[in-house]
């Protein structure tokens, strides 16, 4: 029972369960947000399915229509989800500027004494 209890409670655990219901409700908001493009696109254009298109006899029309879904929900994701987060992190979280190493900084100090050493002996 311990080991069961270790299990349940391990952190990544929840974090993955938390993540996977997130990542459900999120899909139900790009399915949606698609589905309202493809709709503007279809009041421009038509209808936006392209199933039945078959030039010489080729059935393509599904993979088009597939692949304009994807564009747009590629086109959604980035802009509406991407974009802005990358946005905030930086702004309340900033990434502290990469400095020199602490290796390379003693290394540098070293060689720089050595150097002042060997300088003021001669």
């Amino acid at each position: 029972m311990t080991g069961f209890k270790n299990f349940i409670l391990r952190g990544n655990l929840v974090e993955l369960a938390v993540a996977f219901i997130m990542a459900g409700a999120f899909a139900a908001v790009v399915t949606a947000t698609v589905a309202l493009i493809m709709d503007l696109v279809g009041k421009v254009g038509g209808t936006p399915d392209f199933s039945n298109y078959t030039p010489h006899g080729i059935h393509v029309g599904a993979w088009l229509t597939a692949l304009i879904a994807f564009l747009i929900m590629a086109a959604v994701v980035y802009y509406l989800i991407v974009l802005p987060y990358t946005n905030a992190k930086e702004r309340f979280f900033p990434t502290e500027p990469t400095g020199t190493p602490a290796d390379v900084a003693l290394l540098t100090e070293i060689r720089d004494l050595l150097a002042a050493r060997q300088g003021g002996g001669l």
